[in-house]
């Protein structure tokens, strides 16, 4: 059992409906002359859902115990993401719906973690970091590389994110794959 005070981003468990879910955004609150309240952000794993809600403290789950197994990304064709098993060179298919917000991060022969529940292929986890290659952003000024502004950038899995006024196109940056932020330039 886990208790609500416990949950960290990326723990799996049971909700009080019997549905499985993923912790994508937790807050723990407490205002004065009131009980603390823990917010949460979850994924449904079999539908892709999200749900916002929040629990008291002591409230108690039952933790789910998810292998994890090596995979391949090979493509994505519409509706279907195609995945290769490293271990048995199987070949899955992978509903596009259920992937939710890691398919902006796919790339050819990506190599992720299949997430098992019950020997069932249900989702996939991505590192924490990517390394992603600037394709479009509207260029700097010299001398804008003191200064906090952002600027929307194009990286080339089609993701959009804010990145420094410094950043031009072709350069790689390193973005947080849970927040979609900016991390740093990377430079080889």
């Amino acid at each position: 059992m886990i208790l609500a005070v416990d949950l960290k981003n990326g723990n799996i468990f049971e909700n009080e409906n019997g549905q499985m879910v993923t912790v994508i955004n937790y807050q723990h609150h407490r205002k004065s002359q009131s009980r603390a309240v823990v917010r949460v952000k979850l994924r449904n794993l079999e539908t892709g859902s999200i749900i916002e809600t929040s629990y008291r403290p002591e409230d108690k789950f039952k933790e789910v115990s998810v292998e994890k197994r090596p995979k391949t990304f090979l493509y994505a064709d519409g509706k279907m993401a195609h995945f290769m098993d490293d271990q048995s060179y199987e070949q899955l298919e992978f509903p596009v719906e259920k992937l939710g917000d890691a398919l902006k991060f796919l790339t050819e022969n990506m190599k992720v973690e299949g997430l098992y529940l019950n020997e069932k292929f249900f989702n996939i986890e991505l590192p924490a970091n990517l390394v992603l290659e600037v394709t479009s952003t509207v260029p700097g000024v010299k001398g804008d590389t003191v200064s906090n502004m952002m600027k929307p950038a194009t990286l080339s899995t089609g993701l959009e994110i804010k990145v420094p006024l410094f950043i031009k196109e072709g350069d790689k940056v390193r973005v947080d794959t849970r927040t979609f932020e900016y991390v740093e330039r990377v430079t080889q």
